[in-house]
């Protein structure tokens, strides 16, 4: 075992929990950015939301919550990527779709659909606000730029995963940690 992971487990749970909580962070802020640096179109499964998704699936809602506020910017800030008026309506796409999230699934009982939906609902708030920013000449690009089959595709794997995550997280209630919970 490597010398860093052996000192991060022999320390007290706190600066264990401190140190693995800073590298899945990184991870998480840093992956979007980095993908956007290798100049593949990786946009097309949409790696902010990915990241998002896995936040919803493995902590709270608050993370969840602060990521959405902050991933954009994150990447606006080390990428230059996307336009900063892009990069506020994104933001306001992810709140949309995490608040979307909470709300659905108390509201349905069902992780798949609500996920799903506020994905979608989320997507449409986006273009129509994308729409407005062209209109406006804030930004000069094509209003969809990935394919709708491609956004369904993407939307579908995500949902499905966050769906088992947490199902299984319900059936082992010593690890369950309630998505649906406000922890603030």
């Amino acid at each position: 075992m490597p010398a860093t992971l052996t000192a991060i487990q022999t320390k007290s749970p706190l600066s264990r929990s401190i140190t693995l909580n800073i590298l899945a962070l990184l991870f998480v802020y840093f992956t979007p950015a980095l993908l956007q640096l290798i100049n593949l179109p990786v946009y097309l499964i949409e790696p902010m939301r990915i990241m998002l998704i896995i936040v919803i699936a493995q902590t709270t809602q608050r993370n969840a919550i602060v990521l959405a506020l902050t991933l954009p910017l994150f990447s606006f800030l080390v990428t230059s990527h996307p336009v900063l008026p892009k990069t506020l309506i994104m933001t306001a796409e992810l709140l949309v779709n995490v608040w979307l999230f909470y709300f659905l699934s108390v509201k349905l009982k069902n992780y798949f659909s609500a996920i799903f939906l506020s994905i979608i609902i989320s997507k449409v708030l986006y273009i129509g606000l994308k729409y407005l920013l062209i209109n406006l000449q804030l930004i000069d690009e094509s209003l969809i730029s990935t394919s709708i089959y491609m956004q369904v595709v993407t939307t579908a794997v995500l949902s499905f995963y966050l769906a088992v995550v947490l199902r299984r997280r319900e059936a082992d209630p010593d690890v369950y940690v309630d998505p649906t919970a406000a922890d603030f």
